[in-house]
């Protein structure tokens, strides 16, 4: 059975924690930044922690080896 790789636009969306969860961006930071609210900006800029279903969808399917 051949190697199983990281896909490579998840290596540039995802990051994985120490403890295995895996971090991300939030969209709708790229344009149109004049017609967002500040709140939505301001919660945007740092990363936030997948929820776990969704994680681990991630980490089978895009990251097998982590990072």
């Amino acid at each position: 059975m051949p190697k199983m790789k990281t896909k490579s636009s998840a290596k540039k969306r995802f990051k994985l924690t120490a403890t295995g969860k895996v971090k991300f961006k939030p969209a709708n930071k790229r344009h149109g930044l004049i017609n967002r609210p500040s709140d939505m900006k301001r919660q945007s800029r740092r990363d936030e922690v997948m929820a776990e279903p969704d994680a681990k969808k991630v980490i089978k399917f895009f990251l097998p080896n982590g990072l």
